[in-house]
């Protein structure tokens, strides 16, 4: 690939390690040329991005990570090339983060009962007026000595039946899409392979994801194995789906991969940034 493209990334505006213009200059070092900025549910950390972006000659996309409730499951829908100052997303997204704040505090009453004491309270300080999620419990687990590392804190306390999972409500498949096409931006399936939807629920989804409006799945991505490459570019291109590359970045020691070292997408994969102008700068 004559560049590299990443649109899956996270700042400490949500649950990175590095701040907007941090992670910007980060992935200018592993030779990103082209990097969305897809925070949980928030979208301040755009106009920071795309100023370091700037500086450092690289295209920024905006982008968001939207939570949703899918029979029961909690799924992901990035969003690309979003308006990050459409009201509609903005008021959503703060809506959002209400809720995110409700289920934190649901989740460190668990984990009081069972003896981990003080854990919402230890996050808000860990998030830092960002929005607090799961991996900023993770870390304070880590921290307090409770775990060895993350994913071992997601299997022993965060998961379904163990004391810090709560199950929340978050908006419907639908809803997420229409709010990132309506701020006119492409949705894209994030991670599918993370979802252990079974085939049949995987296909569901993909029709409806598809019959809402949405454009793409992430094919290579940061948890995904080389097998998954290959089971979801035959999904996409079943579905008439586009395909998206992303780190799913979050800063050293809670990433599934450092940035600059995916793969190229499989061949038969149509890009979802195939048409974009910012390609063409660096598609030489």
């Amino acid at each position: 690939m004559p560049f590299k493209i990443d649109l899956h990334a996270h700042s400490n505006i949500s649950d990175g390690l590095f701040t907007p213009a941090e992670l910007v200059a980060h992935a200018a070092s592993q030779g990103i040329n082209i990097l969305a900025l897809t925070d949980h549910d928030d979208v301040s950390g755009l106009a920071a991005a795309r100023e370091a972006a700037a500086e450092h000659n690289m295209q920024l996309i905006n982008g968001v990570e939207i939570s949703v409730t899918w029979k029961k499951r909690t799924l992901h829908i990035v969003g690309l090339k979003i308006d990050p100052e459409n009201l509609t997303l903005k008021n959503a997204l703060d809506s959002v983060r209400v809720g995110r704040d409700l289920r934190a505090q649901e989740m460190g009453e668990g984990l009081a009962k069972a003896g981990i004491l003080d854990a919402y309270n230890g996050v808000k300080l860990l998030a830092n007026q960002s929005i607090i999620t799961r991996m900023h419990f993770a870390r304070f687990l880590v921290e307090n000595n409770h775990a060895k590392d993350a994913k071992s804190v997601f299997k022993k306390y965060l998961v379904k039946g163990k004391p810090g999972f709560v199950d929340h409500q978050w908006m419907n498949l639908e809803q997420a899409v229409s709010l990132i096409t309506a701020s006119g931006g492409t949705a894209v399936i994030a991670h599918p392979g993370r979802y252990d939807l079974g085939s049949v629920n995987m296909l569901e989804l993909m029709h409806e994801f598809r019959s809402y409006g949405g454009t793409a799945i992430e094919v290579v991505t940061g948890s995904h194995t080389p097998p998954q490459y290959q089971q979801f570019a035959k999904i996409a291109h079943q579905f008439g789906l586009m395909s998206s590359q992303g780190s799913d970045y979050h800063g050293k020691g809670i990433s599934f991969m450092e940035m600059g070292r995916l793969p190229a997408l499989p061949s038969n994969c149509v890009p979802v940034w195939q048409d974009w102008p910012e390609v063409g700068m660096f598609a030489h």
